[in-house]
């Protein structure tokens, strides 16, 4: 029950986190740029999540020993999504997120390295499957360019949101309260994105009512329940699964675009789609799949005297 639970948690992670582009798409045509957007994003999502504490009579207290855990996990967060933005200049946006979904082969390896935690095959196969679907998904036509500078940018990318699941997954923090947890990284993220905003253009203001409700969906929706959740996957099936599963973000992406923007849906975008649901059926029927192989090689197995 608690592995079907993780595995919920984990769909719904990277369900609600692609969603991004649903809420984030209207306020960039209405001139906002991704500085001010990040800003209210996460200054929005500290707050609800503060309302929620509040109303669940839940304690803010912290030991001092959780700080640095805590401005740690706010910093690989923030630094997940300023890479991965920042490689957007050198590349297109579906080439970035291809190589920024490589972070579930540095989850693996890192926790190999690290924990010595050994990966099966068929998370090894779903890892691969995972990537072809998002290659599909977002790489258009055959040629590929990629600027050297980007491509360690959203490397970069990738290895710091790994980073932030093996933390959350292997620090004192680990049994922390979700919300708790979430709240005191998106203090950080606020506070970084505040600062390198005001280093540029400075924080803009929000233009209309409707641009508020967007920053408000955009900072519950793919910030506070997504985050959430993500703890709460960790929690339960640990950092490798969890990352495979965040392959349902770009699906979710791709069909926002085709059905709310009517973003041209190809074929491709139909096998990509259809790789990624097999990896992450891989991963959900992991256990079964390698208990009935080892049952089914049992039974054709030669027996000596």
């Amino acid at each position: 029950m608690n592995n079907l639970k993780g595995f919920l948690y984990g769909i719904a992670t990277s369900v609600t986190f692609g969603l991004i582009p649903l809420f984030t798409l209207p306020l960039m045509a209405k001139g906002l740029i991704f500085d001010s957007i990040l800003f209210y994003r996460f200054l929005l999502a500290t707050a609800a999540l503060g309302v929620m504490m509040l109303l669940k009579k839940e304690t803010f207290r912290i030991q001092m020993r959780d700080v640095p855990v805590l401005i740690l996990l706010g910093l690989l967060y923030t630094g997940s999504a300023m890479f991965l933005f920042w490689g957007y200049n050198f590349m297109g946006a579906g080439v970035a997120t291809t190589i920024h979904f490589t972070y579930p082969i540095f989850v693996t390896l890192l926790m190999f390295v690290f924990f010595r935690e050994k990966a099966s095959w068929i998370t090894w196969l779903a890892i691969l499957l995972a990537i072809a679907g998002v290659a599909k998904l977002s790489i258009k036509g055959n040629e590929l360019t990629l600027d050297p500078l980007g491509m360690l940018i959203v490397i970069l990318s990738a290895m710091a949101y790994a980073s932030y699941i093996i933390v959350v997954n292997k620090s004192r923090v680990r049994s922390m309260n979700g919300r708790k947890l979430a709240f005191y990284v998106f203090i950080v993220s606020t506070l970084l994105f505040a600062v390198k905003a005001m280093s540029n253009e400075g924080i803009q203001p929000v233009p209309d009512a409707l641009s508020w409700i967007n920053l408000f969906l955009l900072a519950v929706v793919p910030t506070v329940i997504s985050n959430i959740t993500l703890v709460l996957a960790v929690h339960h099936i640990g950092g490798t699964l969890t990352s495979v599963l965040g392959a349902m973000e770009p699906v979710t992406a791709v069909c926002i675009g085709a059905f709310v923007f009517q973003e041209e849906f190809t074929w491709q975008s139909g096998f990509g789609i259809l790789l990624i649901i097999t990896a992450v059926t891989l991963i959900i029927l992991s256990k079964t799949i390698q208990k009935t192989l080892s049952t089914v090689v049992r039974k054709i197995r030669p027996r000596h005297a």
